[in-house]
């Protein structure tokens, strides 16, 4: 995924919201339990480019990457391979139509950071219309999907999956076509990989991407 860089950075957020939980979450202190992640912590995150990720030893850990990753909408590049399978038309494409299944398909390998909590907090987020999901179908059978949260005019993609060769692929193709289509201005990915490169995915630095990500939550779009 790359180098992640853990938050230090100063946080401009409410205190009763964020100011300690997320040291908390990071590290709790011995005898307290951490505050559980919850949709307006999420919310207000986001907001200032931060995400969550789970470390595994029940504390959270709280990523603001620079430099960032994002896939400009009007950039995206369709591999060969995808644009064939595009046009055979066999997988069916759905939005929000199984959230918490594509989730669980997303966390379906041998190592995941999306627990049961992530799961949880991710679909109330889903409910209040700020988190949403998109759906690859063989048949009646789910074979692909990535999810993400929506603030704005901005879209920031978590994680994605196939049991079908190209399905997420094609999830991330109709997440672009859907998100261009509603005037979404942002579409952050967190981290550049080689297999997300191939899709036009570029990095920016943090001061620039906090440029974009304000203009974004300016707009409203409806997914």
């Amino acid at each position: 995924m790359g180098i992640a860089i853990t938050l230090q950075l100063q946080l401009r957020m409410s205190p009763t919201l964020l100011e300690g939980a997320l040291t908390a979450m990071h590290s709790p202190r011995r005898g307290v339990p951490r505050p559980k992640l919850n949709p307006a912590m999420l919310d207000t995150a986001y907001r200032q480019g931060i995400f969550p990720m789970p470390d595994g030893n029940g504390g959270m850990n709280w990523y603001r990457p620079n430099p960032r990753a994002i896939l400009p909408l009007d950039a995206f590049h369709a591999t060969r391979s995808l644009r064939r399978t595009l046009k055979k038309g066999h997988f069916t494409v759905t939005f929000d139509k199984d959230f918490v299944g594509v989730m669980k398909g997303c966390a379906d390998r041998p190592s995941s950071w999306i627990d049961d909590e992530f799961i949880d907090a991710y679909s109330a987020l889903h409910a209040m219309g700020k988190a949403h999901s998109v759906e690859v179908w063989l048949g009646a059978r789910l074979v692909g999907g990535t999810y993400g949260v929506h603030l704005g005019g901005a879209f920031f993609a978590e994680s994605k999956f196939h049991y079908e060769t190209d399905a997420s692929k094609v999830a991330l193709a109709k997440l672009v076509e859907r998100l261009n289509e509603r005037g979404f201005s942002l579409l952050e990915v967190q981290f550049l990989t080689e297999h997300l490169s191939q899709f036009g995915v570029i990095e920016v630095p943090h001061a620039e991407y906090m440029v974009r990500l304000q203009a974004a939550l300016a707009l409203k779009c409806v997914f």
